[in-house]
């Protein structure tokens, strides 16, 4: 199968390249980042995906504006990656025939639930971010219901993330350049994803023939205040306080769920479902661990 993948530069982006490269009688035939596709342009999405030989059989857009705050200063940016772009990629996708896999987001609902969010509940995003994604998805599925797209949340891997910042902050106490307790939100949950999983898990619910709409996260509800501990004792240090915080003491832009536990018991229906965050978290802290050594990546098996 021949593959595009849009926002190859992104967490997601290079995950599904890796896996790729060890998936037997696949090819990527072009993985644009954003800085060489405007997937808000519907001439250049039409021009990358009909100018490919051979043609495309499937076609991942892992292209976002991801900055929540960002996105409500720039309500225009964020709809045309999130909103535009899927439309037009889906519709190339049509026209070319080739398969169209679109990641969204669990801000595409209040997160005031008080159980987990299952594909049919009805959306009802309270940020600038969550609102470009859903229209995003409902420019998707007014292309047709050929497409495939994948709800999912809290992702982190190799790039700029949640984990990432907690393990500088960490680096800082460790060299002295700091003092001071760190301050996590306690009182946001949800289902930490890594991408290297999640790109694993898109690449199974495609070769099982998955069309729809589909939730996937690793598995475990967690807090960020759990995570933050998880990740500070697992890289050794479980010396450095974490204090437990409101969202509201920190006074951002934009609101963050409360509670945006997404149910993946559908694409458990066909086989796919992520192991525990937990699992996930040791292994990603391994492989940036190897990373920052200079070891190669098989020095992890």
């Amino acid at each position: 199968m021949n593959w595009v993948i849009t926002g190859s530069a992104g967490q997601l982006g290079r995950a599904l390249r890796a896996q790729l490269e060890g998936l037997a009688g696949a090819r990527c035939l072009a993985a644009p980042d954003r800085g060489a596709l405007d997937v808000g342009d519907r001439a250049a999405v039409r021009r990358l995906l009909l100018g490919l030989e051979p043609r495309p059989d499937v076609v991942v857009n892992a292209a976002a504006f991801t900055h929540v705050d960002r996105c409500e200063a720039e309500p225009e940016t964020a709809r045309r990656v999130n909103a535009l772009g899927p439309g037009y990629l889906a519709e190339a996708c049509r026209e070319v025939g080739a398969l169209f896999v679109h990641v969204s987001t669990d801000y595409v609902f209040s997160g005031e639930s008080q159980r987990p969010y299952l594909e049919q509940d009805l959306p009802d995003p309270r940020t600038a971010y969550g609102r470009s994604k859903l229209e995003g998805e409902e420019r998707v599925w007014r292309v047709g219901p050929e497409s495939l797209v994948v709800r999912t949340s809290w992702v982190f891997g190799h790039g700029r993330n949640f984990i990432g910042a907690i393990l500088a902050q960490v680096a800082a106490r460790r060299r002295g350049e700091a003092r001071d307790p760190l301050r996590v939100v306690d009182d946001q949950r949800g289902r930490p994803t890594y991408a290297l999983d999640l790109a694993a898990g898109l690449l199974r619910l495609v070769e099982g023939g998955a069309r729809g709409l589909y939730h996937l996260a690793n598995a475990g509800v967690a807090s960020w205040w759990e995570v933050a501990r998880f990740c500070v004792d697992e890289a050794g240090s479980p010396e450095i306080p974490i204090e437990r915080i409101a969202t509201a003491e920190l006074g951002l832009p934009a609101r963050r769920p409360a509670y945006s536990v997404l149910d993946c018991e559908k694409a458990l229906g066909l086989g796919v479902a992520l192991r525990p965050w937990r699992e996930a978290v040791r292994d990603h802290l391994r492989g940036e661990a190897l990373l920052s050594s200079g070891l190669p990546p098989e020095a992890a098996a």
